[in-house]
C-alpha cells in the first residue's frame, strides 16, 4: 500500500501537513477538557470558591469543545480533498496503464477484474485515506499524549489501563489474522460477480432466445451468495470488536472508581479532595486512551480490504509491458509495404507454434488475401502487423522497418484496421467514423461523408434521424451487424492510410453489397496496400496475391487461378463454395 502513496502530489503532502497541525491542536484542546473539569471539581469542593471562577473554567471548556469541533470539520474537508485527488490520480494511471497493456496481459487479468480494480478497489483506498488522515494520526497522538498525562498519577490505575490496552491490542490483531485472507477472497468474488453480470448483459439476446434466464439467475445467485456469506463472516467477526471495546472501557472506568474509592477511604481528610480530583482526571484521560484504540479499531476494520485493493492495483501498475515501444518515427525508403521474413508465432505460455515460418511481401497498391480453415492462424498473422502481439521468431517489416523499432503511434498511423468483430462506441455516426488520432490531419465532415459513401453506408445513414449526427449506442446495439461492419470500414477509409487491414470484415454483408463495396474500395484505395482475411472465395479471388494457411503453415501462394491448379487446400475451399463452372468462368 505504501508504494501507492508515492502518487501523492506536493499539494497533497502540504494538505496532509496542515491536517497534522490541526489534529495536534485538536488533541491538545480535547486533552485540556479534563484539566478544566479537575479545576471545577476542586472549586466546587472548596469552601469560599467564587461562582465566576467556576463559570470561567466552564467557558474555557466550551471554547475547547467548539475549537475541537471546528478543527474536526476542517480536517474532514481536507482529508476528503486529498483522498479524492489521490483516487483521481491512481484511476488515471491505472486507465493509462491498461491502455498500454498488450492483449496477452489484458487477458491475464480479465476484463471484469480490470473494471473492479479501476472502480471498487480504488474506492476502498479512497475511503481508507479519507478516514485514515483523520483517525490514523489522531488516535496514536491522543493515546501517547493522554498516557503522558496520567503516567505519574497512580501506579495501580496505570496498571489497570495497561491491561485494558493489551486486551484491545490482542483483540484487534486476532481479528486481523482471521479476516485478512477473506478480504482477498471478497475482491476476487467481486471480480467474478462483475464478470457474470457483464456476461449476462452482453449476451442478453442469447439468454432470452434459449430460455436460459433461470440458468443465469442460478449462476449469479451462486456467486452472489458466496460473496454475501464471505462478507457476512467478515462483518460478524468485526461486530465482536465494538462490544469488547465498550466492555473494556466500562470495566476500566469501574475499576478506576473502585480503586479510587478505596484510596480515598484510606487517605487523610486533607488528601481526599486531591485524590478525588486525580481520579476524575485519570478517568477522563484513560477514556481518551480507550477512545484512541476505538478509532484505531475503525481503521483496522478498513485496513485489510484497502491493503488487498492496493496490492491488486499495484499488480496492474507493476506489470511489465510485453510490447515495448520503439523510437523510430522518421522517413522510410519504402511506402505501403508489408513483409514477413520467416515469421513464427505462439501465444504466451503456449507450447506449440500457431504460425511457423511465414514469408511474403505485399507491395504498395497490392491486395494480398489470406484464406484457410478456422484456427489456421489468419487473424493471428495480421495481428502481428499493428503489434497486438509480437512475432516469436522472424521479422515483420512495415515500409522496410521492423515493427518493433517503430514508436507504436507512428506505426499505427500508417495503418487502418477493421476487426473481425465490428466495434462501435457511444456517440454519433460522425464521431465513430472520425474516431482516434489520424496522425496527419483532422478528418473533416466532407471526408466522413466520402468514407461513408465508399463503405456503402450512405443509404442507411441518410435515413437515420439526424443523419451523420445520428446517435450510436454503446457497442452499436441500435444498428444491425452489417451496418456496424460498414461503419467500421468507413472509419478505416476516413484515415487514408498506407495500409488497410481487413480481418474478415465483409462476412456480415450480402453478396451484392460485398461486391459493390469491394469495387468502390479498389478504386478509392488503389494507391494503398490492402491485406484481407476472408472466408469467401468471392471476396478474394481478384486479389494480386493469396496466401493459403493450413494449421499455421503457408501451403500455397499465388493468384486465384494459380492456386486452383497448384494448391489442393485452396481448391477444396473453392469447390465447397462455388461450382466448377463458376470457378472456371471467374
Amino acid at each position: 500500500m505504501f508504494k501507492l502513496f508515492k502518487n501523492f502530489t506536493k499539494k497533497d503532502y502540504l494538505l496532509i501537513f496542515i491536517s497534522f497541525i490541526f489534529i495536534l491542536v485538536q488533541v491538545w484542546l480535547d486533552l485540556k477538557l479534563p484539566d478544566y473539569m479537575s479545576e471545577i471539581t476542586k472549586l466546587v469542593q472548596t469552601e469560599g470558591s467564587k461562582m465566576s471562577a467556576i463559570l470561567e473554567n466552564g467557558g474555557y471548556m466550551l471554547l475547547c469543545a467548539f475549537g475541537s469541533l471546528l478543527l474536526a470539520i476542517l480536517v474532514g474537508y481536507i482529508s476528503s480533498n486529498v483522498s479524492a485527488s489521490f483516487s483521481k490520480t491512481i484511476r488515471k494511471k491505472l486507465f493509462d496503464k491498461v491502455e498500454n497493456l498488450g492483449i496477452a496481459e489484458v487477458k491475464n487479468f480479465s476484463t471484469s477484474s480490470l473494471i473492479t480494480r479501476t472502480t471498487n478497489d480504488i474506492t476502498q483506498i479512497q475511503m481508507f485515506i479519507s478516514m485514515g488522515l483523520q483517525l490514523l494520526i489522531k488516535a496514536p497522538v491522543t493515546a501517547i499524549w493522554a498516557v503522558t498525562k496520567i503516567l505519574n498519577k497512580n501506579i495501580t490505575w496505570s496498571a489497570v489501563t495497561a491491561v485494558a490496552v493489551i486486551i484491545l491490542l490482542v483483540t484487534i490483531l486476532t481479528l486481523m489474522l482471521i479476516v485478512m485472507p477473506r478480504f482477498k477472497k471478497v475482491q476476487k468474488l467481486t471480480d467474478k460477480l462483475n464478470g457474470v453480470t457483464r456476461e449476462n448483459l452482453t449476451g442478453i439476446r442469447v439468454v432470452r432466445a434459449f430460455n436460459a434466464e433461470k440458468y443465469q439467475e442460478d449462476k449469479f445467485a451462486k456467486v452472489n451468495d458466496e460473496l454475501t456469506n464471505t462478507q457476512l463472516f467478515n462483518q460478524k467477526a468485526f461486530s465482536v470488536m465494538q462490544p469488547i471495546m465498550y466492555l473494556v472501557m466500562y470495566f476500566l472506568t469501574l475499576s478506576i472508581y473502585f480503586i479510587g474509592a478505596d484510596l480515598i477511604s484510606k487517605s487523610l481528610m486533607a488528601d481526599k479532595l486531591g485524590l478525588f480530583s486525580d481520579m476524575v482526571v485519570f478517568s477522563s484521560y484513560s477514556m481518551q486512551v480507550i477512545m484512541s484504540f476505538l478509532m484505531l479499531a475503525m481503521i483496522f476494520m478498513m485496513l485489510p480490504r484497502a491493503s488487498v485493493s492496493a496490492k491488486r492495483i499495484n499488480e496492474v501498475l507493476d506489470t511489465e509491458l510485453s510490447i515495448k515501444d520503439g523510437s523510430f518515427t522518421g522517413a522510410t525508403k519504402e511506402t505501403g509495404t508489408v513483409e514477413f521474413k520467416n515469421v513464427s508465432f505462439k501465444y504466451p505460455d503456449a507450447e506449440e507454434y500457431l504460425l511457423e515460418n511465414i514469408s511474403f511481401k505485399a507491395n504498395k497498391g497490392e491486395t494480398v488475401a489470406f484464406i484457410g480453415s478456422t484456427g489456421s492462424g489468419k487473424s493471428s498473422l495480421i495481428n502481428l502487423i499493428p503489434r497486438f502481439y509480437d512475432a516469436t521468431d522472424g521479422e515483420v517489416l512495415v515500409d522496410g522497418v521492423n515493427v518493433k523499432e517503430y514508436k507504436q503511434d507512428s506505426l499505427r498511423n500508417k495503418l487502418s484496421y477493421v476487426p473481425q468483430k465490428a466495434t462501435l462506441f457511444h456517440g454519433t455516426v460522425s464521431s465513430n467514423v472520425s474516431f482516434g488520432d489520424n496522425g496527419r490531419e483532422e478528418i473533416t465532415a466532407k471526408k466522413i461523408e466520402e468514407a461513408i459513401k465508399v463503405a456503402q453506408a450512405e443509404e442507411f445513414v441518410t435515413k437515420m434521424n439526424k443523419t451523420y449526427n445520428a446517435d450510436i449506442a454503446q457497442g452499436g446495439t441500435n444498428v444491425s451487424g452489417g451496418q456496424k461492419q460498414r461503419l467500421s470500414i468507413a472509419r478505416a477509409v476516413a484515415r487514408d492510410p498506407e495500409i488497410y487491414i481487413f480481418d474478415d470484415s465483409f462476412s456480415a454483408l450480402d453478396y451484392k453489397t460485398d461486391y459493390v463495396l469491394r469495387k468502390e474500395l479498389k478504386n478509392y484505395t488503389k494507391d494503398a496496400t490492402s491485406l484481407i482475411v476472408a472466408q469467401r472465395i468471392g471476396t478474394i479471388m481478384n486479389a494480386d496475391k493469396i496466401l493459403v494457411l493450413d494449421n499455421g503453415h503457408c501451403v500455397g501462394m499465388g493468384t486465384h487461378k494459380e492456386l486452383l491448379k497448384n494448391c489442393e487446400v485452396y481448391k477444396q475451399i473453392a469447390l465447397s463454395q462455388l461450382s466448377k463452372e463458376e470457378l472456371e468462368n471467374a
